[in-house]
């Protein structure tokens, strides 16, 4: 892995987590959703200090398409501690043997499925956590990892800059993402009390970095994307709601501490409470990538309407982790558009 264009990231994950990864020694961890954009992050840090710690931990994940995953990161897909089991979250097999940790972050649903059919979106959700929390069960695991989502709280009121974990929101059964995740987290918690496992809930918000991919749909990945193809950038709203982003390297270091050092049961927020318009967001992709890139914004802000927020508060995390967005966001924003032209280079 010397050549790992990512590997000064991934050594200040190591320094960051160091400590904690002593509980994976000689461990087996079982993984949904590793072969995504947070699932990636996951198996280059635990590849990385399976070999400078010398862990001799084992990782299985599963995947529907292991040959897709060989194109997309090689590195990864031919270690001997990351095998790959075939199949859908929903049904899927269960390999053989004792695992210690599970960690369930397979995407639930497309963008696509949760616009067409929400019925099926919410079906996909529900079912892949409860086969999940089932082979949990079954193979011994003593901790349990779902990535849920900041849509748990549904829409942001006005006038709450950051949403803490404790806020009490209002549930909207025609809201596809917040219905799946709030049943996904209700399944872990009755299933923690039924077989003694601990269960970490990580509520991730918005990320930008390595792996993301630049046509997924996300508005920072559009922005990266149109800066990298000359410009202009476009903003198909009004620019005005407001988001935050924390880059990948630090999401790893946060998933990873929660999985091993969080509280059971006790949901954190994952994300940067460092609040950005998206019009902002926008000038900022264009300065950092260095180029002279116009932003185009396709509707003017009405007057007088409140900007829709999704922030997280992030103090508990922080608090009681010790975990934070260590990177700036121009940083961020750069090392993902260095990493995508270095991939499309002959």
């Amino acid at each position: 892995m010397n050549g790992n264009p990512l590997s000064a990231d991934l050594d200040l994950v190591l320094l960051r987590t160091r400590p904690i990864w002593e509980e994976l020694r000689g461990r087996r961890l079982f993984v949904t959703g590793g072969t995504g954009f947070f699932g990636c992050w996951l198996l280059e840090t635990f590849a990385w200090a399976n070999d400078r710690l010398g862990l001799g931990a084992e990782m299985v994940v599963l995947t529907r398409n292991v040959e897709n995953f060989r194109k997309k990161a090689p590195h990864l897909a031919s270690r001997a501690d990351i095998q790959f089991h075939i199949g859908d979250v929903r049904d899927f097999a269960f390999p053989a043997g004792s695992f210690s940790h599970v960690i369930h972050m397979a995407v639930a649903a497309t963008i696509q499925q949760l616009k067409e059919n929400p019925a099926l979106a919410v079906e996909i959700m529900v079912k892949g956590t409860e086969r999940a929390l089932e082979f949990a069960a079954r193979c011994g695991a003593s901790k349990f990892l779902l990535t849920s989502s900041g849509a748990v709280y549904g829409p942001q009121p006005p006038g709450l800059p950051h949403i803490p974990e404790d806020y009490k929101w209002v549930r909207d059964r025609s809201n596809a993402r917040q219905e799946g995740k709030v049943k996904s987290e209700m399944l872990c918690t009755i299933a923690g009390q039924r077989h003694g496992i601990q269960m970490k809930i990580a509520r991730c918000f918005t990320f930008v970095g390595p792996y993301l991919e630049l046509d997924a749909g996300f508005a920072i990945a559009d922005f990266i994307r149109d800066a990298m193809a000359g410009g202009p950038i476009r903003i198909s709203g009004d620019g005005t709601p407001y988001r935050s982003y924390l880059y990948a390297a630090d999401l790893a270091a946060w998933l990873w501490t929660i999985l091993l050092r969080g509280a059971s049961d006790r949901p954190y927020n994952v994300g940067s409470g460092n609040a950005i318009t998206i019009a902002e967001t926008a000038a900022e992709v264009a300065r950092a990538i260095g180029r002279n890139t116009g932003v185009d914004v396709a509707k003017k802000p009405v007057p007088g309407r409140t900007a829709s927020r999704y922030v997280p508060d992030i103090n508990r995390a922080v608090s009681e982790l010790q975990l934070d967005a260590w990177t700036p966001l121009d940083d961020a924003i750069r090392t993902t558009a260095l990493w995508n032209s270095q991939r499309r280079s002959p």
